[in-house]
C-alpha cells in the first residue's frame, strides 16, 4: 500500500520542522506517511537536514499561490503554519492562510468531481486533501470583548481558522501554548550580578500554558494525522500544563539551588515592559501587541479559561500530573510532552548553573 503524503508548509521553522522530524523518526508514522517538506529554499542547511531524514523537499512559498498547488496536489494531509513576525502584518498572514485553504479546497473539489464524472475526467489524478491541520490561536479581540484589540498575531490565525471552517474543509486546529523558549535569557535571566530574576508584566499566580515548540509540536500534530476521525473539527491545545511564574521559579530553584537561592520574580509595570522592548528596537505597535499578549493570560486566559484536560486526555498513557486520571481511556498521543523542568535542565542558557 502506497504511503499517504503529508505536506508540511513552513517545514524549516520550529513548528514545521518538529512535525517533519516527529513523523520520520517514528517507525509507525513513517511507515504510513511520506513527508513532503515545503520551503522557499531547498538548498539551505535546514532543508538539507530534513532531506537526510527522508523527507521529499520541494520549493514553495506561502506568498505564491501557484507554488502551493504543486506542494499540495496529491496530498492526503497538510500541516500549515504562518509567521506573523516575518512581515509584521496580520493582513499578509491571513492572505497566506486563506491561500492554503483555497488550494486544499480546489483539490478536495476536484476529487469529488472525479468520482461523479470519472468517464469525462479520467486525467484527474488529484487524491484530495483529507485532513488539513491549521496552526491556529484564539481571537483575542473577541475573547476580551475588545479590551485587548491588538494581539494581531493571534487574531489573524483565528480568522483563517474561521475561514477554513466556512469552506467545510476536513480540518483540525492545533493551538500552540506559550513557548518555553521565551523564558531562558529573556524573561528569566542573569541580571548582571550573578543573580537571576524572572520578570513579566503579570501577577505571580498567572496561568501560563508552557510548550516546548521544537520538541513537542510534532508529537501533537503527528497524533492528529494518525487519529484523523477523533480530531476533525476540533481544537487541540499544545501545552504541557499551566504553570504560574511562581511555579516556574520554584522548579528553577529545585534544579539550580545555588543559583536559585537569590532568584526573584518581578511583576513589571506595562510601561516598563514596553520600554524593555523599545530598547531592542521594537516599534510601539509591537510593544503594545506584546503587552496585550501578556495581559491575555491573567485577564482572560490564554485559552479563554479552558482547562487542558480535553487535549491532555487524548493520550495513551495514564498520569494524574498531566491533567487526567489513570481511569480515563487513552486515545491519541503516545509521547509525553516536555515539562518545564525537563526543558530547563537541558537548556543551553542554563548550562553551568548549580
Amino acid at each position: 500500500m502506497a504511503k499517504r503524503i503529508i505536506t508540511v508548509l513552513g517545514s524549516t521553522g520550529k513548528q514545521g520542522g518538529s512535525v517533519v522530524k516527529s513523523i520520520l523518526e517514528d517507525s509507525n508514522a513513517s511507515s504510513q506517511f511520506h513527508v513532503r517538506a515545503v520551503t522557499r529554499d531547498p538548498a539551505k542547511e535546514g532543508a538539507k537536514s530534513l532531506a537526510s531524514l527522508g523527507a521529499e523537499v520541494i520549493a514553495g512559498d506561502l506568498n505564491d499561490k501557484d507554488s502551493l498547488h504543486a506542494a499540495i496536489k496529491g496530498a492526503y494531509g497538510v500541516f500549515s503554519v504562518t509567521n506573523f513576525w516575518e512581515l509584521f502584518s496580520a493582513e499578509a498572514e491571513e492572505k497566506q492562510g486563506r491561500a492554503v485553504a483555497d488550494v486544499c479546497k480546489v483539490y478536495r473539489a476536484v476529487t469529488a468531481m472525479g468520482v461523479e464524472l470519472r468517464a469525462v475526467l479520467t486525467r484527474v489524478q488529484a487524491e484530495g486533501v483529507k485532513h488539513l491541520v491549521w496552526s491556529s490561536l484564539l481571537n483575542v479581540n473577541k475573547l476580551s470583548h475588545g479590551v485587548l484589540p491588538n494581539v494581531h498575531h493571534f487574531d489573524a490565525k483565528a480568522n483563517v481558522e474561521e475561514y477554513i471552517r466556512s469552506l467545510g474543509l476536513p480540518a483540525s486546529f492545533f493551538l500552540p501554548g506559550f513557548y518555553m523558549s521565551n523564558l531562558p535569557k529573556k524573561s528569566l535571566r542573569d541580571m548582571g550580578n550573578g543573580k537571576w530574576a524572572l520578570a513579566l508584566p503579570m501577577p505571580a499566580d498567572s496561568p501560563m500554558p508552557l510548550f516546548d515548540t521544537e520538541a513537542d509540536t510534532g508529537k501533537f500534530v503527528k497524533a492528529m494525522f494518525l487519529n484523523e476521525q477523533k480530531v476533525l473539527g476540533k481544537r487541540i491545545y499544545g501545552a504541557t500544563a499551566y504553570y504560574t511564574p511562581t511555579e516556574i521559579l520554584d522548579q528553577f530553584k529545585e534544579l539550580f539551588p545555588q543559583t536559585g537561592k537569590d532568584t526573584v520574580f518581578s511583576q513589571l509595570p506595562g510601561h516598563v515592559f514596553k520600554g524593555i522592548l523599545a530598547s531592542t528596537g521594537a516599534p510601539e505597535p509591537i510593544q503594545e501587541e506584546m503587552l496585550q499578549n501578556m495581559r491575555l493570560m491573567p485577564e482572560f486566559g490564554y485559552y479563554g479559561g479552558d482547562t487542558l484536560d480535553s487535549s491532555l486526555a487524548v493520550r495513551n498513557y495514564p498520569s494524574t500530573c498531566f491533567g487526567f486520571s489513570p481511569t480515563e481511556t487513552p486515545k491519541i498521543l503516545s509521547e509525553k510532552p516536555t515539562t518545564w523542568k525537563e526543558y530547563a535542565k537541558n537548556n543551553e542558557a542554563f548550562a553551568g548553573l548549580n
